[in-house]
C-alpha cells in the first residue's frame, strides 16, 4: 500500500506550480523530497553523519547531481549502456547548489553530509538545474540536520526586454541575460551567468527580480517543512566553546607582528614565510605536553587573528596585503604569438597571476558533441581551463580534470562566446594554462583567451577582459571596503568573490559568491561598478599589445570556407563509394567535410591554399549547380551541330544556343562562329517542360544600328500543316501581279 505523503503547492507568479512531496520515495534517507514542475522530476535526499571524524577541521559537504538518460526515454551511449562519470554539465549544477548550500549550514558544523539530487523526469518545458537547488534545500529541511536555511536557487532571463523565470529551453536560447542566482530570505549569495554586454544596472535589475521568486519558495519550504514532524527538532550536536584565555594569548602575541607583516606589501611567497615564521615563535611559547593537547585549537585561533589583523589593515588604512589601494590593478604583462607553431596564442599575466591561452581551428568534425538528458548541443566554439599544482608551488596528485577546473573553464568560455561571430567557419578550442596562480586566474583566462583569438585571426566583435572583486565587511562597525583584482589571501579571508567579464560596452559573464547573510544591494552595485573601472584599465593595457584581431589567419593554418548546396545534390558532390568527394580532395589538397542541415548541405573545405579551396569550391558548385532562368553563365562549347551549339554552363549541365541566338545577323554555318571548347557568356533565356535549356547569346552583344528583324523560314516539316494558308497567299500575289498589268 502507497504511503501517504505529505504534499505541497507553491504557485508562481505567471501561474504555474511547483510539486513539493516527502514521505514517499527514499524514506531511510535523512531527508528526502521530490519537487515536480511540469513533466521535470527531481528526486532531492540527504543523510549527514551521526559520528565525528576525529581532525577535521572543515564541514565536509558533497553534492551529487545526476540527471538519468530514462527521464526522458534515452538509452545512455558507451560499451556498457549505463550512466557513468559525471558529465561536465552535472558538475556544474553540483557546483551552483554547492554554493549556496554550503554557507547556510551552521560554522561549526563538521559532520560528513551527502546531498544527492537525481533527474527522474524530464520536461523540455522546466530546465532541471533551475530546480535542484530548491530540491536539495527542501530535502534538508524536512530533515533533523541542523541548517541555517532553507535556500533557493532561479533562473532568470531577459527575453524581448521581459524578464522570466524558470522558462522553457528556446527562452533560454533566445536571452540576452541567463543567469543563476541563489540566496536566503534576506539576501543574494550567489550569481553565476551569460550576457549580450549587458550594463550593470540591467543586471543588477535582473538580480533583484530573481530575489523577490527566491524569498517567496524559502517562505513556501518553511510552511512544507512544518508539516513534517521530524524537521520540528533539528538534532543536536556538540560545539566546541571557545577558550578564551588561549585565544587572548593567542591574539596578544600575534595580531600585531601579522598587521605589521601585512603592511610591508611583501610577495605571496614572502608573506607566507613570515606569517609561518610568527606562528612557529608562538608555539614555542607553549610545552610540548600542553602543544600535545591544543596545537590544533591554537592553529584555529592564530587563523582567526591573522584573518582579524588583514582585515582591520584593509578596513582602518585602506592598505592591502601587496600594498596596493583599494582600486589599484596589479602591474600586467602581456604577449601574443607567444608559441610559434599554434594556431594562436597569448600570455597574460597580473602580478602573480599568469594564464598562457592557445587556439587551435578545425572543422566540424572537432565539434565538442554534448549529448546530454535536459541539453544536447554541439559546440562550435569550446574552453578548457587546466590548474596544474606547479602553479602555487605545491606538489599534488594528478586525478583527471577537477570541478573547479570545469566551473572556471565554463565561466572563461561564457565570457568569450558573445564575441566569436556565429558564421565563423571554424570550430574553435581555446586551452588555457594556468602557470602562476596568487587570484582570479579565471578571469586571466579570460584575457589571455580573448588576445589569442585575435592573434589567431578569429573576427571577434571586441576584446574581453575580466575582473575578480572583493570584500571586506565588518557587521558590527558596518564599514566596508570593495577591493579590486583580489589576491588569493583576500578571497579567502574577505567575504566575497565576485568576477565580471565583459567588453568596453557590458557585462559578458559573471559568477559572484558571498559568504555573509543580509548584503546591501548598494554593496554590490558599489561592486559592479568599481569592475567596470577595473575592466577598462585592463583592456587598455590588452590592446597595447594586439587591439584588433589579424585580417587572416597565420600562413601555416588550414584554412576553412563554408558554402551551402542543396541537400538533393549530396550524394552527387560524394560520388558513389565516395569517389568524386575523394578525387576532389586529392586534386585540391583539401579535406571536405558535408553535414545535412534542413533542406540544404553545409559543405565545409579545409586547405592550406586559398586558390586550391577556391578551386574545389567552384567544382562543387558546378556539381551542385541549379541553373536560373534570367542569369548569365561562363559556359564552354562541348559540340556543334547544324542548327546550333551546346554550351555546358555547369558541370553535367548543358544547355542549347540556337543559330539563331548566337549573332544578331545571320547565321549560315555554325563553325564559322564558335569552335569545341570554346568559352562564351550566354544567358538562360528558357527551360522547356523536359528541363531542357534554351541559351542566347546575342541577346548580350549589342543590336546593331538600324537592324531589322528577320522572319525565320519555316523548316519543311512545318510547312506541312501550313499548306492552305501559303496557297491562299500565292493567290493573293498572283491577283495583285495582275491587277498592275
Amino acid at each position: 500500500m502507497k504511503p501517504e505523503g505529505i504534499k505541497h503547492i507553491i504557485k508562481l507568479d505567471d501561474g504555474r506550480e511547483i510539486e513539493l512531496e516527502t514521505g514517499v520515495l527514499a524514506k531511510q534517507a535523512d531527508g528526502s523530497v521530490v519537487v515536480k514542475m511540469g513533466k521535470t522530476m527531481l528526486l532531492a535526499t540527504v543523510v549527514s553523519s551521526k559520528e565525528l571524524k576525529p581532525d577535521v577541521d572543515f564541514f565536509p559537504l558533497t553534492v551529487d547531481y545526476r540527471e538519468k538518460y530514462s527521464a526522458s526515454g534515452k538509452f545512455p551511449g558507451g560499451f556498457f549502456k549505463r550512466e557513468g562519470r559525471p558529465s561536465s554539465e552535472e558538475i556544474l549544477v553540483m557546483r551552483l547548489v554547492d554554493r549556496v548550500l554550503r554557507p547556510a549550514f551552521p560554522k561549526d558544523y563538521r559532520y560528513d553530509t551527502q546531498v544527492m539530487i537525481q533527474l527522474m523526469s524530464y520536461d523540455e518545458e522546466v530546465q532541471p538545474d533551475a530546480l535542484a537547488g530548491l530540491a536539495a534545500s527542501a530535502a534538508i529541511a524536512v530533515s533533523d540536520i541542523p541548517f541555517d536555511g532553507p535556500i533557493a536557487e532561479v533562473r532568470v532571463v531577459r527575453k524581448d526586454g521581459e524578464l522570466l523565470i524558470n522558462p522553457g529551453i528556446k527562452d533560454i536560447e533566445e536571452a540576452d541575460i541567463d543567469l543563476m542566482v541563489g540566496g536566503t530570505a534576506d539576501s543574494v549569495t550567489m550569481v553565476e551567468g551569460q550576457m549580450q554586454e549587458v550594463s550593470e544596472e540591467e543586471m543588477l535589475e535582473a538580480i533583484e527580480f530573481a530575489h523577490e521568486t527566491i524569498k517567496k519558495l524559502i517562505a513556501e519550504q518553511k510552511e512544507f517543512a512544518a508539516k513534517v514532524e521530524k524537521a520540528r527538532q533539528k538534532r543536536e550536536y556538540p560545539v566546541e566553546e571557545l577558550d578564551e584565555e588561549l585565544y587572548n594569548k593567542v591574539y596578544e602575541f600575534a595580531y600585531e607582528r601579522i598587521y605589521e607583516i601585512a603592511k610591508e606589501g611583501t610577495g605571496k611567497k614572502e608573506r607566507k614565510e613570515k606569517f609561518d615564521a610568527v606562528k612557529e615563535e608562538l608555539l614555542e611559547q607553549f610545552d610540548e605536553e600542553f602543544l600535545e593537547e591544543n596545537a590544533k585549537k591554537i592553529s584555529e585561533y592564530f587563523s582567526d587573528v591573522k584573518k582579524k589583523a588583514v582585515r582591520d589593515l584593509i578596513l582602518n588604512e585602506g592598505k592591502r596585503l601587496d600594498g596596493r589601494g583599494l582600486t589599484d590593478i596589479r602591474p600586467i604583462w602581456t604577449e601574443v604569438n607567444y608559441l610559434p607553431s599554434v594556431h594562436g596564442s597569448a600570455i597574460f599575466t597580473r602580478g602573480e597571476t599568469q594564464a598562457l591561452a592557445s587556439v587551435t581551428l578545425g572543422t566540424s568534425m572537432d565539434v565538442n558533441v554534448i549529448d546530454g538528458v535536459s541539453f544536447q548541443d554541439e559546440e562550435r566554439f569550446y574552453l578548457h581551463y587546466n590548474f596544474p599544482p606547479f602553479s602555487t608551488g605545491e606538489v599534488k596528485p594528478l586525478r583527471g580534470t577537477s570541478r573547479r577546473e570545469i566551473g572556471h573553464g565554463h565561466l572563461a568560455q561564457r565570457a568569450l562566446e558573445p564575441m566569436v561571430p556565429k558564421d565563423t567557419p571554424y570550430t574553435i578550442r581555446v586551452v588555457s594554462e594556468v602557470l602562476e596562480s596568487n587570484g582570479s586566474s579565471s578571469m586571466a583566462t579570460v584575457c589571455a583567451g580573448s588576445m589569442a583569438l585575435m592573434d589567431a585571426g578569429i573576427q571577434i566583435k571586441k576584446q574581453v577582459a575580466g575582473i575578480a572583486m572583493g570584500l571586506i565587511h565588518d557587521e558590527e562597525s558596518g564599514k566596508y571596503a570593495v577591493l579590486s583584482d583580489i589576491l588569493g589571501d583576500e578571497d579567502h579571508l574577505g567575504d566575497m568573490d565576485f568576477k565580471v567579464a565583459g567588453t568596453e560596452d557590458g557585462i559578458t559573464a559573471c559568477q559572484m559568491d558571498i559568504k555573509i547573510k543580509n548584503l546591501d544591494k548598494e554593496v554590490m552595485r558599489k561592486a559592479l561598478h568599481q569592475a567596470k573601472e577595473g575592466r577598462m584599465y585592463i583592456l587598455g593595457k590588452m590592446n597595447e599589445t594586439i587591439s584588433e584581431p589579424r585580417k587572416d589567419v597565420k600562413e601555416f593554418v588550414p584554412k576553412v570556407e563554408k558554402i551551402e548546396i542543396p541537400k538533393d545534390f549530396i550524394g552527387a558532390v560524394i560520388g558513389k563509394g565516395g569517389k568524386e568527394i575523394q578525387q576532389l580532395q586529392e586534386e585540391t589538397d583539401t579535406v571536405i567535410v558535408i553535414t545535412e542541415d534542413g533542406e540544404n548541405g553545409i559543405v565545409e573545405i579545409m586547405g592550406k591554399d586559398r586558390e586550391k579551396i577556391q578551386k574545389a569550391i567552384e567544382i562543387i558548385r558546378s556539381i551542385a549547380f541549379e541553373p536560373e532562368v534570367g542569369e548569365v553563365y561562363e559556359g564552354k562549347v562541348v559540340s556543334i551541330k547544324d542548327f546550333g551549339a551546346f554550351v555546358e554552363i555547369g558541370r553535367g549541365t548543358e544547355g542549347l544556343l540556337h543559330i539563331s541566338e548566337i549573332d544578331w545577323n545571320r547565321i549560315r554555318n555554325v563553325n564559322d562562329h564558335l569552335k569545341v571548347g570554346q568559352i562564351v557568356k550566354v544567358k538562360l533565356v528558357g527551360k522547356e517542360q523536359n528541363g531542357k535549356l534554351r541559351l542566347s547569346r546575342k541577346i548580350l552583344l549589342p543590336k546593331p544600328e538600324g537592324y531589322v528583324e528577320h522572319r525565320r523560314k519555316p523548316s519543311r516539316k512545318s510547312d506541312s500543316h501550313r499548306k492552305p494558308y501559303d496557297k491562299q497567299n500565292r493567290r493573293d500575289r498572283n491577283k495583285d501581279n495582275n491587277n498592275e498589268e
